[in-house]
């Protein structure tokens, strides 16, 4: 498997990664969430050189994940949107910021907090079954082929570590 053919991968992780798996594009998606949406913005904040966020910012708009809109004619200038493919990441990013307050966070705790608007209270992703609506963990779930599968065989199925 090589990095540049990931999107030609038979697993969607794998595509998945030929989109979003840099750590620059996922901090540019984060500021996406943070409401950032201007090219200079993105600059100031981030600290990257031009030439690799505007690499970035246009692999996210050539995948549907962001898309260009005018904010101004003259000159024209334009700002990035995130799309609804864009939006759907949202869970994803999420995980990771929770994870890394779990794992990564120094003694002063998590920076930033997510506030639910319809309650009020703090709260962290969980991932649930869209069925019954229990919290997933890893021992929840078994892998299987689907009929759309094309690739290897799956690795014998093993519980995953507690």
């Amino acid at each position: 498997m090589r990095w540049e053919n990931l999107d030609q991968e038979p697993c969607s992780l794998s595509r998945t990664l030929s989109v979003v798996g840099d750590r620059w594009t996922l901090i540019v998606l984060r500021d996406c969430f943070l409401g950032v949406r201007r090219f200079d913005d993105f600059e100031a904040r981030l600290g990257v050189t031009r030439h690799v966020l505007a690499d970035r910012l246009k692999k996210l708009v050539n995948a549907g994940v962001l898309e260009k809109r005018p904010y101004q004619e003259r000159p024209r200038r334009e700002e990035y949107r995130l799309t609804e493919k864009g939006r759907d990441l949202y869970p994803v990013i999420l995980s990771l910021v929770h994870w890394g307050d779990r794992h990564m966070a120094d003694e002063a705790g998590p920076p930033i907090r997510h506030r639910h608007r319809a309650c009020g209270a703090y709260t962290r992703g969980i991932l649930t079954c869209a069925e019954c609506g229990e919290e997933l963990h890893p021992h929840d779930v078994e892998v299987e082929e689907s009929p759309a599968w094309t690739g290897q065989l799956l690795p014998p199925k093993k519980a995953i570590d507690r």
